[in-house]
């Protein structure tokens, strides 16, 4: 598939809401006008949502829940909606790999394997009907003759998606709901909502039930209508810390449930026995697929102090052969940031690091040879403190720290001094060591030797960087609801 000259032929009802199975007009004119990453040009126009069309979108699910077919289906009648929507997403893997790297920079390659990866987080998800108890029989202690625990959904999910990773992050939210039994409304992000028109045709062509799923766009004072609304029994959101506090303080007035996938600023411990080179090399590596703007990111690398000047030389050089260009070209190595805003923000981290003493080894300008989009160069600094900014604050861009450490003690110590905890990797061959300091680092997920986050797990934060997880049998618990049934007598069919 080409290049288009913009994304209307590939989104088709860019200036509506999927609302109630239908695709309706907004209650106004406003429009989000979408801008491509790499050329700065205005790529798609799409309706912004306002109040009532957000309390439109709300009604609709409410109604699907307490009223609609869904919820009292078995989980096999909706896995067979969840495997047609895989299917669905793998034929369509072009168009999903046409957007993601127009709205945020992300490379080509990367956007269609992420795809195919997201198509298999629904059948995964499908798998589970069988095999998942959300009915189990237990004993009596207190009184009764037939005792039962029972999952039931949480009801209507308000799933509210950043613009970095719209596609991976809808899917780690939409499947687990819908086996459940939940319906949802679906907030996408004003920069990048491509992906999500994307999966609400999906929905339409495959006969999801009316108000299953409703896809609206909106800012965040219509998204705060979404999370206030007592209508709306759980809120799913993934993206900055600061914005997590504030839906969580909004939950908390109501006692909403909430799941908070946050920020990170995720630490590479390599120990004394580790290849510094190689160690190096696989770290600066993960950074550049989508450009550093991934919570996940291992972007503090702790290293023993005798190997800091070798591992922050080796990083410097790896960024030093990468082409930054066009996300599109096979030749680019990194693209562009997704927003002018973002790469202002990344330079500003840079003069900060500069001037609390860290030293620049490669990177923080913007390519010379390239006079439009959000590009700037990959960045690594040596010497850095840990209790700086650049090591403490997240920058989501492709920024690397290389903090020196005196002992493994020490290491731990500081990949643990923060207010985040989302993820980390050891790098050891010696797998008992790296179990060892697994153990010791608060982080909700330790790889071993590269950068690892398994959504067919559990992904998710320790600290500030989140509440609850998403992914697997872990990401599933988070749409239910435990109710205990204890009876005088055994029911029919058991």
């Amino acid at each position: 598939m080409t290049v288009t000259a913009d994304l209307t032929t590939v989104v088709k009802h860019p200036k509506r809401f999927y609302i109630g199975g239908e695709w309706v007009l907004p209650s106004t004119s406003a429009t989000f006008e979408v801008v491509e990453s790499a050329t700065e040009e205005v790529i798609l126009s799409v309706a912004e949502a306002r109040e009532g069309d957000m309390a439109r979108a709300i009604t609709a699910a409410r109604l699907a829940f307490d009223e609609g077919p869904w919820p009292r289906m078995s989980h096999t009648e909706r896995a067979g909606y969840l495997r047609a929507m895989a299917t669905a997403i793998r034929d369509r893997r072009a168009e999903f790999a046409q957007i993601w790297p127009r709205e945020a920079g992300v490379l080509h390659g990367i956007a269609g394997y992420v795809s195919t990866m997201a198509a298999g987080m629904y059948d995964q998800y499908a798998g589970y009907a069988d095999t998942y108890a959300f009915e189990q029989l237990v004993e009596p202690t207190s009184g009764g003759q037939f005792g039962l625990l029972v999952r039931e959904p949480v009801g209507v999910v308000g799933a509210i998606i950043p613009w970095n990773a719209p596609l991976t992050l809808i899917s780690s939210k939409l499947p687990p709901a819908l086996l459940a039994g939940c319906t949802v409304v679906l907030k996408l992000s004003p920069e990048a909502p491509g992906e999500g028109y994307l999966l609400a045709e999906i929905a339409e062509a495959i006969g999801l039930p009316p108000g299953v799923l409703n896809v609206v766009t909106a800012e965040r004072e219509v998204s705060e209508q979404l999370v206030r609304d007592p209508r709306i029994d759980k809120i799913s959101f993934t993206g900055s810390t600061a914005a997590g506090r504030r839906i969580a303080s909004l939950c908390g007035d109501r006692i909403a449930r909430c799941t908070l996938e946050l920020g990170g600023k995720s630490a590479a411990v390599i120990l004394d026995d580790a290849d510094p080179v190689s160690a190096a090399r696989t770290v600066a590596t993960a950074e550049l697929g989508i450009t550093g703007q991934a919570c996940l990111s291992l972007t503090r690398v702790i290293v023993p102090r005798e190997h800091h000047d070798e591992v922050a030389e080796a990083i410097a050089a790896v960024f030093a052969q990468v082409r930054v260009g066009d996300p599109f070209d096979p030749a680019s190595g990194i693209g562009p940031l997704a927003l002018e805003r973002q790469r202002d923000r990344v330079e500003g981290y840079i003069a900060k690091g500069i001037g609390e003493g860290a030293t620049l080894m490669h990177g923080g300008q913007r390519p010379k040879h390239l006079d439009r989009g959000w590009f700037i160069e990959p960045t690594v600094f040596s010497n850095v403190q840990n209790s700086s900014t650049i090591a403490q604050e997240e920058i989501f861009g492709p920024v690397l720290s290389v903090i020196p450490a005196d002992s493994e003690d020490h290491a731990i110590a500081m990949a643990n001094d923060t207010i985040y905890g989302l993820n980390a990797s050891v790098f050891t061959p010696d797998a008992t060591r790296a179990r060892r300091v697994a153990a010791r680092l608060r982080s909700g997920t330790v790889g071993h030797n590269a950068l690892r986050a398994d959504l067919g797990i559990g992904v998710g934060g320790f600290k500030q960087s989140g509440l609850g997880r998403e992914g697997g049998t872990e990401g599933l618990l988070s749409y239910l609801e435990s109710k205990t049934v204890i009876l005088d007598g055994v029911p029919a069919g058991y």
